[in-house]
């Protein structure tokens, strides 16, 4: 087995993946015509967004929506990053709200935490050094 996708439910697949091309420099993989469901390449495993409207003929049971107004999920996308400042503030530039400030931890990591346009959270942090 291979972990494949994350798939994350927003309002607009279109804006949303305009924000990360920008932000993030991502390129597009696929966009369904009726722009309910689209992909990033992103490296080995795809982040992919699709439509609420999809979620909903998806999940018969329903699901929560995320949204800028509230508290975010419990889970985060991670980004490393070798210039964690600069991208970090190049996120804050294109519309990402700053969650946590970067800070380092205690094994020399830095980290620091953004929201998307959808609320959800993004980590952006510098590769863990080997010891």
């Amino acid at each position: 087995m291979k972990y494949a996708y994350t798939i994350l439910y927003v309002e607009s697949v279109f804006e949303t993946l305009e924000f990360y091309k920008k932000v993030f420099g991502f390129s597009e993989k696929f966009m369904t015509p009726e722009k309910d469901y689209g992909e990033l390449i992103s490296g080995e495993t795809t982040i992919a967004f699709a439509s609420f409207e999809l979620g909903n003929s998806n999940f018969k049971k329903g699901f929560v929506k995320s949204s800028i107004s509230r508290k975010p999920f419990g889970i985060e996308l991670a980004f490393t990053s070798e210039n964690i400042e600069i991208d970090f503030k190049k996120a804050i530039s294109f519309g990402a709200k700053e969650f946590e400030p970067i800070r380092e931890k205690p094994w020399g990591q830095k980290v620091g935490y953004v929201t998307d346009n959808n609320g959800f959270i993004i980590e952006i942090c510098s590769p863990i050094k080997a010891q």
